[in-house]
């Protein structure tokens, strides 16, 4: 489903009408976008019910969230390169249709394995379509008017991660949880049509594809997840023969550095152009997302075995919880995208912080049988000011210093990073999780000790934000 005009090469006229309209552009790519990151944390508040369904044990549940992460992160770096190759409106549509497919066949599952099978074919086409979509919105608008629109691109993958659960417990509570899949089918079709007809044609570029760096990385995350996650199963020994958890962990390890030299060797036609990394900006932005790819899934998971095995509450109720960080979230992004448009994020992005550690701290030590539930929902509103405050400050900031050459790449390393630490913090909570559980019988401690990991996170992301340096280009800060 793509226009008769081909990506790759310019339109006849020299100019596509569609770019001097960017808006309605924007809100399609938005509609593909919000249903990847929303379908990241939807799952969340199923994974109880899921669990009874399904049979299957922690470990085995967490894989429904680590088999669509995983390709996912594995597979950004090639699918962002292959949409700047051969036209990113087109890859984007591909990617898009092959979610949708995935979708139904997750709704369709019958067991866990066929479960996190369609996952994994979710994460395929969530990693082809989410790198196009940074890409865009830095291609389809000025600058004197990007901050804006990358304020509420990245607004609405905070705002995702925080509707996810809520929605996914009306779903599991209602027509059960095969529909927080199979509703993703009308809107995945409405995002073809939108995209189709209003997303301009984006001339592609001639630069070849790093397929060994693409195996070095796929490989090596797989490895350092795999021993990660199913560490605790094994008791960190043997898993099979030779093969060891710590075996699996060092291999990983050692691939990704490979990775890294093997980056700095391909030049211009390396998947991560290592001269990004040059940029204070970019650098800090980088650590900073990584923080929050991690914080969702190390808070929500806990969060939810807490709200549904500890105080019983039903994947509605449990999900009502998280409300307040929703609606906060979605009451600044407006105001936030708009202040930024004429700032220095910086200061947000560090006050933002400040309540994640706030909120997240607080929500540790109310994770009790005792604890009021308003004491909770207390704490949820600091974390969705906090979430208000980072992720917009941290878009803008993380390309503003960076050339129109670079951007793109900047665009997909970004997102690239953001997924990677969310791989390792799904898991990394499941195996922290697993280990408190064996250790504290009482699942209320055990899940509030498993919170700290995101605040050690967010402290992380707090420095971070502290190392930022007034943007440099005029056109997208105007030092007000």
């Amino acid at each position: 489903m793509v226009d008769a005009m081909p990506d790759a090469v310019a339109p006849a006229a020299g100019h596509d009408p569609r770019l001097d309209r960017p808006w309605p552009a924007m809100w399609s790519i938005l509609v593909g976008f919000f249903m990847m990151m929303i379908d990241a944390s939807i799952v969340t508040v199923a994974l109880p019910r899921m669990q009874k369904d399904l049979d299957a044990d922690l470990t085995l549940l967490a894989w429904v969230t680590s088999a669509y992460l995983l390709p996912y992160a594995a597979l950004m770096l090639i699918t962002g390169r292959l949409g700047d190759r051969i036209g990113l409106k087109r890859v984007y549509l591909t990617g898009l249709g092959v979610f949708t497919v995935a979708s139904l066949l997750c709704g369709l599952s019958t067991t866990a394995g066929m479960l996190i099978a369609s996952r994994a074919l979710q994460g395929v086409g969530a990693a082809i379509v989410s790198p196009q979509t940074m890409s865009m919105v830095t291609r389809i608008f000025p600058p004197d008017g990007r901050g804006r629109a990358m304020a509420i691109w990245g607004a609405t993958g905070g705002v995702a991660n925080i509707i996810g659960p809520l929605l996914g417990g009306l779903l599991v509570d209602g027509p059960g949880w095969q529909w927080i899949f199979w509703v993703n089918l009308p809107v995945g079709v409405l995002g073809l049509f939108a995209a189709a007809r209003f997303i301009p044609a984006l001339p592609g570029t001639a630069s070849r594809l790093d397929w060994w760096g693409s195996v070095l990385s796929a490989v090596g995350l797989l490895l350092l997840v795999l021993g990660i996650q199913e560490g605790q199963r094994y008791d960190w020994g043997a898993i099979a023969g030779p093969v060891t958890v710590p075996a699996l962990i060092v291999t990983g390890a050692v691939l990704l550095a490979l990775f890294i030299v093997w980056q700095a060797r391909m030049g211009s036609d390396a998947l991560v152009p290592l001269r990004l990394f040059g940029d204070r900006n970019f650098s800090a932005a980088v650590v900073g997302i990584a923080a929050m790819g991690a914080i969702v899934f190390a808070q929500n998971y806990p969060l939810t075995m807490f709200l549904q095995n500890v105080r019983m509450l039903s994947p509605t109720q449990a999900a009502l919880v998280t409300t307040p960080a929703a609606l906060m979230s979605i009451a600044l992004a407006h105001p936030v995208g708009v202040w930024l448009d004429g700032h220095d994020p910086k200061w947000l992005a560090v006050g933002g912080f400040a309540a994640m550690i706030i909120g997240l701290g607080w929500l540790a030590l109310a994770m009790s049988p005792r604890t009021p539930i308003v004491s909770i929902l207390a704490a949820m509103t600091v974390i969705g000011l906090g979430n208000a405050g980072i992720w917009s400050p941290l878009s803008v900031t993380a390309t503003s210093n960076l050339s129109p050459k670079l951007a793109g790449a900047g665009a997909g390393v970004y997102s690239e990073i953001q997924q990677v630490a969310a791989v390792l913090g799904s898991a990394g909570i499941a195996a922290l999780m697993t280990w408190r559980a064996g250790v504290r019988p009482d699942l209320a401690s055990a899940m509030g000790d498993s919170m700290l990991l995101s605040v050690a996170l967010a402290v992380a992301g707090l420095v971070a934000c502290l190392a930022f340096a007034p943007p440099t280009r005029a056109a997208d800060w105007k030092g007000g």
